[in-house]
This record gives structure tokens, sequence and C-alpha cells, in this order.
């Protein structure tokens, strides 16, 4: 069951970083661009995140800690908070998920998913 008084969504624009990947030695950089809007009813506070980055060859990496990009930002409804943060992948195409940890100012705390989305480098699929 959804609360509508908690709906946070978050959509993700990633970008490859060719200039500071180095192919040769499987490290390949990717930026993501990040959208956190408040459509709920309660203002609520990004408190800490969780990434599951799995890599093209099932590699996976979990990534916890405190808000993001050193930011803790406390989001009122019908606003949003925008951010680009980047990781390291050793293959050409990878996927990431995860979550925010919120704090509504009811004293609620909820997640925010995060929906798997793709990095690749351009033409690494067909």
């Amino acid at each position: 069951m959804s609360d509508d008084r908690y709906r946070i969504d978050v959509s993700v624009s990633p970008e490859y970083l060719a200039a500071q990947s180095q192919p040769e030695q499987n490290r390949y950089a990717f930026a993501y661009t990040i959208t956190i809007e408040n459509n709920g009813q309660l203002t609520a506070q990004l408190l800490s995140r969780h990434w599951i980055i799995t890599d093209g060859d099932g590699q996976v990496q979990e990534v916890r800690g405190p808000g993001v990009v050193g930011e803790q930002p406390v989001i009122a409804p019908g606003h949003r908070h925008i951010y680009t943060s980047g990781t390291l992948m050793a293959s050409r195409v990878g996927t990431m998920q995860g979550s925010y940890q919120m704090l509504a100012e009811d004293g609620h705390t909820f997640d925010a998913e995060i929906a798997p989305f793709r990095l690749a480098v351009p033409g690494a699929l067909h």
C-alpha cells in the first residue's frame, strides 16, 4: 500500500564519460544526473542512500552512506532536488538501482525507490 503523503519520484539521466575512461584498463566512467521530486503532501529530508551497482560481468557493488554528494536535502512538496554524481565500472555495460531513505516532517521514515537504469558505452548495445 502506498501513501500519497510520502511520494518521492526519482528520475535519472546517465552519461558515459569517455575522457575519464580507460578502456584498455577496463575502467569505464559514468556520470548520472538525478532529479528527486517530492510529489507527496509533506516536506521530506533525504537522510541516506543505498545503491546496487551491477557490471556487465555480474559483479555487484553496494554503496551506502549519508545524503547525496555531501548534502541531506530537505524537499518541500512540489519541489525537487537535482544533483550529479558518478561511478566507475570494469565493463562497458551495467546497471544501477537503489533507494533513498527519507524522513518526513511528521517523523515517518520511508524509502524512495530508484528504478534500475542502464549505464552503457555508446555502441556497446545494439
